[in-house]
């Protein structure tokens, strides 16, 4: 392990340089000058001594007899100038090489400039006079100096080979051997060599000013040597001594030391005052004092330090992890610890921990869920890579169960059908089942069937034997496939294993609205009996069943049975509590009570001013003061209800009955002008037609026939000449269509139309030819049609039309056209399920054209509908909060979501969680974000994208919680696993930079 090494350097002992005068025989006054310099040269007074030396120089060097003065002169001159620190003063003495060969002072010259560099610490200028010195005509005394100094001129180089061949030529010198020997220790410490450092520093240790600086050295090395008390004595007795940053690297020393002897609680403190690398810890430093922590089973402080190491992939890094998933557990904390083991399982460094890890990570994977891969695929690859590890059978019964409990079926019954086993034939068997349930969630109904049926192929567990076939009786019922469905219902009964199971208790039900939609009224009445005298907690079912209970006698004309069913529905205050009051005053006028019957449909009309009944209401009460001879208060009532319904399917009708009632009394004129009001503003209809042939009569009877037939030349859908060969060529292709003969049929239609474009039957020639070519798939050629049929004046099959346009243009994905015939069909729909439909599509197209605030108004008005269904009020639930969240309205957006998760299932139900776990993470509420995800991993594993989003959101959470080791590992595992979702890996992306940037700000390990 390398660590912090620093150098020493010990002061150099002080060399002094002798100056030995030089005596010549020049003439008196230049040696005077000459002796006054040298002196001054002496005193260290070089600018002063240069000034005479020149001077002298220059009157000497006409003498030929003075050469040796002018020599020395240039000699001192360039010794001066190098002292000076002067440009160009080696150059001076190499000048003074040259010129004067001859000198005796040459080789001193180079001593000495050599040791004036080295004296001022200029090493790199030292050597290179030094390598000009002649070694041989050094004495001893000179030799010594010069090889100490030259040995540690090379020593600061850091050429450590010729430092080492200078020092061992004065190892044994009493001068300059303690420091030779030190440095020669101290270079083979730097290279590892701890045997020839110690012979070194043994040599000189017991020398005072030596003995604190090696006492570091000596626990670096003993620490090396694996000598590691030694190592922790000699850093206890540096420690006193040394600066910051050497009691940081004896902390350490000391505490790795006792780490490496087990003593764990001895090792913290000293882990701790270690300072770091330039301030920074890298992962090895963490995972000591982590699993010094995980040793004196302190679980908190040992996760604080392992989920700082990110990024590690080597042996120290496994072990961390390993350990930190074991302290995750020790804590409860199963989700962080799935991580740690994961991680720690995908390295293989150490093959017992990898094994150990990824048993671990199969069992969490199990117990909790996983997001990043089925939970069967984690078990299988485990005993597929450890076929002979102990834990083999309890794995097994894992796999095996797991197929349930992961909730991912779709990937379990991939990897079941892979496995024929008997063992795997039983989890077919209920993974085909929930499957189903899954599909019959999100309306794959077809698919849904298809589950159930292979769950029936596997009837290996009776109890979901009786389940599958009770939901493949549901299915069948949702598909209408109502004979098929009431066969599954029978046998669903005749399973002793039924009565257990929670499908059990609405089986009466579910019989009673087989027969009824297959028209058999009396044996769904006996169910819906059955189920009314048992059922005791669902309000809704039972007010549902009083309901159908009422219509079943009702339509097997068993009235008072009805009226006490109806006045049940009544009682309970319930959805369709109008609808019951409705049918009930009605069933009065099939028992002869007539009277009760006015009664009870004139408290209707106060009771229920907004219901959809009213203007059926308002049109038996008018038809019942017809029968009762009651004809002006039929007439008032007739009225009141155009006035309030004048596009509703009974204005026509009432109109052509006040028309009627006239005709019968005699009143011909105003008959007349009731049939002409029917003709002019609902043209096309049934009742247009009847209103013209009964007008036609009042005519003839007064001889106006010339009248009439100005009149019928204004109206464009009567065209009288042809009237005879207009209901011909109609009824013949009605003939067809009646017969089932569709291609006939759809012949006959286009040829009628063709003649009789406004003839008298082209609204119904119309529909039914729509209505063909909508059975046969062609959508393009009914489309037409439907809008001929829904341009008309409202009729019979307006809605029908409106309806198939709006399923069309839907399907199409063309919601400009859609939406006006929604639109149409919200505000004149007259069956409730129809306005449903209207307002459900209505949000969904507003929401596809990103009209956002369009969407949440119709949306609105579907949550307001009390007789919409779980899965549409899960939509316009899910289009609130959808928009909200496009339109930055987060307050509305976490109140949609918030309701949305007590009603939603499948995915909706994941993406709900998702959002449920976003906001409590912008609130900062970490904890409770991720139980949010961790239920959203568990429970909906099978909803991949907001499960990758979903960890994205608990990475923030654990780098909330200061956890930096989950939050990374999390956001590794999404940018790994989650390809197909590019915008969660980019947003994985950029949150892993963030963290990286901020923690490569303490820790080194971290690349940035």
């Amino acid at each position: 392990m390398h660590r912090f090494r620093k150098l020493f350097l010990l002061p150099v002992l002080a060399l002094s340089a002798t100056i030995s005068a030089q005596k010549s025989a020049v003439y008196t006054n230049d040696l005077k000058e000459f002796n006054r310099a040298v002196e001054l040269y002496k005193d260290k007074q070089y600018q002063s001594a240069q000034i005479i030396f020149e001077k002298v120089k220059d009157e000497v060097s006409a003498q030929a007899t003075a050469q040796e003065v002018e020599a020395d002169c240039a000699y001192y001159i360039a010794n001066c100038a190098i002292r000076l620190n002067q440009a160009g003063a080696d150059g001076l003495m190499e000048d003074f090489v040259n010129d004067y060969p001859t000198s005796s002072k040459q080789n001193q010259a180079y001593i000495e400039v050599a040791e004036y560099y080295f004296e001022q610490g200029q090493y790199p200028d030292a050597l290179e006079w030094f390598d000009k010195v002649d070694e041989s005509q050094l004495s001893p005394d000179d030799t010594e100096k010069f090889n100490f100094q030259k040995g540690y001129s090379y020593f600061t180089a850091k050429n450590k080979k010729e430092a080492t061949k200078y020092f061992n030529t004065v190892a044994n010198s009493k001068e300059y051997g303690s420091q030779a020997k030190y440095y020669l220790g101290f270079m083979a410490y730097e290279s590892d060599d701890y045997k020839e450092a110690t012979k070194q520093f043994d040599q000189v240790g017991d020398e005072p000013k030596y003995k604190e600086k090696m006492s570091y050295f000596q626990a670096d090395m003993n620490f090396k040597l694996g000598n590691f008390q030694k190592a922790i004595d000699d850093g206890n007795t540096a420690m006193a001594k040394s600066t910051a940053q050497e009691k940081s690297e004896l902390n350490k020393i000391i505490g790795e030391s006792y780490f490496n002897l087990k003593q764990y609680d001895k090792a913290i403190p000293y882990l701790k005052e270690y300072k770091g690398k330039k301030g920074k810890w890298n992962n090895t430093d963490y995972y000591l004092l982590g699993y010094s922590y995980y040793q004196q089973k302190d679980f908190e402080n040992a996760i604080a330090q392992f989920n700082k190491i990110i990024d590690g992939n080597d042996f120290v890094a496994q072990n961390a992890y390993y350990h930190l998933g074991e302290s995750y557990l020790k804590t409860d904390r199963r989700q962080q610890a799935l991580n740690a083991f994961k991680n720690a399982s995908e390295m293989d460094f150490d093959l017992k921990i990898q094994e150990d890890a990824f048993l671990n990570y199969a069992k969490l994977s199990y117990d909790i869920g996983n997001s990043y891969q089925p939970v069967p695929d984690v078990l299988s690859a485990f005993l597929e890579k450890y076929p002979s590890n102990p834990n083999k059978p309890e794995i097994e019964t894992l796999l095996i169960n797991s197929f349930i409990t992961s909730k991912n079926y779709k990937g379990a019954l991939a990897l079941l059908e892979k496995n024929k086993s008997f063992a795997n034939k039983q989890a077919y068997q209920k993974v085909t089942f929930y499957r189903g349930l899954e599909l019959y969630t999100d309306g794959s109904y077809q698919e849904a069937l298809a589950m159930f049926k292979k769950s029936l192929g596997e009837p290996r567990d009776a109890r979901f034997t009786a389940r599958a076939t009770f939901w493949k009786g549901e299915t069948e019922y949702v598909l209408d496939n109502f004979s098929e469905s009431l066969l599954s219902f029978k046998q669903f009964i005749g399973f002793a294993e039924a009565k257990s199971t929670p499908e059990n208790k609405n089986i009466n039900y579910n019989l009673g609205y087989a027969y009824f939609k297959l028209k058999e009224y009396e044996q769904a009445a006996t169910y819906f009996d059955a189920y009314v005298k048992a059922a005791k907690d669902d309000k809704t079912r039972l007010n549902d069943a009083y309901l159908r209970l009422g219509d079943s006698y009702f339509v097997s004309t068993k009235y008072w049975p009805a009226m006490d069913a109806y006045n049940k529905a009544i009682e309970m205050k319930g959805v369709d509590a109008d609808y019951a009051a409705f049918q009930k005053a009605i069933s009065y006028g099939f028992v002869g009570r007539n009277e009760k019957k006015i009664e009870d449909l004139n408290k209707f009309i106060p009771a229920f001013p907004k219901s959809q009944y009213r203007d059926d209401a308002l049109y038996e009460l008018a038809n019942t003061y017809v029968a009762e001879k009651k004809a002006d208060e039929a007439i008032k009532t007739y009225d009141k209800l155009v006035s309030e319904a004048k596009n509703g399917i009974y204005a026509p009708k009432s109109v052509l009955k006040q028309g009627l009632i006239y005709y019968n009394a005699d009143k011909d004129q105003l008959a007349l002008t009731k049939f002409k009001k029917v003709a002019a503003d609902y043209p096309n209809t049934p009742e247009a037609l009847e209103a013209v042939a009964t007008a036609r009569l009042i005519y003839v009877d007064n001889g106006q026939v010339e009248e009439y037939a100005t009149w019928v030349k204004t109206l464009s859908f009567v065209e009288v000449s042809d009237a005879e060969l207009d209901n011909d060529t109609y009824e013949a292709a009605e003939k067809q269509y009646l017969q089932n003969n569709s291609k006939q049929a759809i012949s006959g239609f286009n040829g009628y139309i063709a003649k009789f474009p406004n003839g008298i039957h082209a609204l119904k020639a119309n529909f039914y030819l729509a209505q063909l070519y909508y059975a046969d798939g062609l959508e393009e050629n009914a489309t037409p049609k439907y809008e001929f049929v829904a341009a008309a004046a409202k009729n019979e099959y307006t809605e029908q039309a409106l309806v198939r346009l709006s399923q069309v243009y839907l399907k199409a994905k063309n919601y400009d056209k859609a939406i006006p015939k929604l639109q149409r069909l919200e505000s004149e729909a007259d069956y409730p399920q129809n306005v449903t439909f209207a307002q459900a599509n209505l949000m969904k197209s507003f929401y596809e054209k990103e009209d956002y605030a369009s969407a949440v108004t119709s949306a609105e008005k579907v949550l307001a509908n009390p007789k919409t269904d779980d899965k549409v009020r899960s939509d316009a639930q899910i289009i609130v909060a959808r928009s909200a969240i496009k339109s930055n309205d987060e307050a509305k957006a976490r109140t949609a979501y918030a309701k949305l998760l007590t009603m939603a299932k499948g995915e909706v139900a994941a993406e709900a969680l998702y959002y449920d776990a976003y906001f409590k993470n912008k609130d900062g509420k970490f904890e409770a974000s991720n139980a949010a995800v961790q239920k959203l991993t568990k429970d909906y594993s099978g909803y991949k994208y907001f499960g990758a989003k979903g960890l994205v959101v608990m990475a923030k959470n654990f780098y909330g919680l200061k956890d930096s080791f989950q939050a990374t590992y999390i956001l590794d595992s999404v940018i790994k696993n989650f390809n197909d979702f590019q915008d969660v890996m980019d947003e994985a992306k950029k949150e892993k930079d963030a963290i990286q940037a901020e923690e490569s700000k303490t820790n080194s390990s971290i690349q940035k």
